[in-house]
């Protein structure tokens, strides 16, 4: 793989777990800002969690947008991420207001990529995880090679269950717009708890 992935590790949940995910070489660390999930920040998050370098993401599931905005500017989010049924029109609104959007859509065989294109002007890029039931974090994949029917123009970040095992088959995915990999459940101890010798090792391997 010619090209340096962009690492996203999502799903933040401890401080100091944090400051060990951040001295490793990764762009992005995401943040759940939605209850059910195992992986939420909670109601009251520990002290210091978002007093990252990276670049943060806040991860919502068809959450209401003045609300959304309130949490990025209150903790310094520069990205959001919107993985529920969330509309162009709230993408737009968002990213007018100064905010780089992440949209997720969850694939299956079934999964018509012509659907992304409505929202090709309003996101910086998309992230294609596994449909289940749960929105992200099921640990499940779905079947890469169809990523070969996007044709769409905006990058994208692969996610669904990726795992320290999964080196070779990432690098089989041979597409012009896979921008980054969107790490969670394969790399814990537990939810929200991140194994640095994990992240460590698979990171190395990935872009060298």
């Amino acid at each position: 793989m010619e090209r340096k992935l962009k690492i996203k590790v999502c799903g933040m949940k401890y401080t100091t777990n944090r400051d060990q995910v951040e001295q490793l070489d990764v762009d992005l660390l995401g943040y759940i800002f939605y209850a059910p999930s195992k992986r939420f920040v909670g109601e009251n998050p520990e002290a210091g969690l978002f007093d990252a370098s990276k670049s943060k993401v806040a991860v919502f599931v068809d959450e209401n947008a003045f609300e959304i905005l309130g949490l990025t500017k209150n903790f310094g989010f520069e990205f959001v991420q919107l993985h529920g049924k969330e509309n162009p029109k709230t993408c737009g609104m968002l990213k007018k207001q100064g905010l780089k959007i992440i949209k997720a859509f969850s694939v299956d065989e079934a999964f018509n990529f012509d659907s992304t294109l409505a929202y090709e002007k309003v996101v910086d890029y998309f992230l294609f995880d596994t449909k289940t039931k749960l929105h992200g974090g099921s640990g499940k994949k779905f079947d890469w090679q169809i990523l070969q029917k996007y044709t769409g123009h905006r990058p994208f970040f692969l996610s669904g269950g990726i795992s320290p095992d999964d080196i070779s088959e990432i690098k089989k995915v041979d597409h012009a717009k896979l921008t980054g990999v969107d790490l969670n459940s394969g790399f814990e101890d537990k939810p929200g708890l991140k194994n640095i010798e994990k992240l460590t090792k698979f990171i190395g391997e990935l872009n060298y």
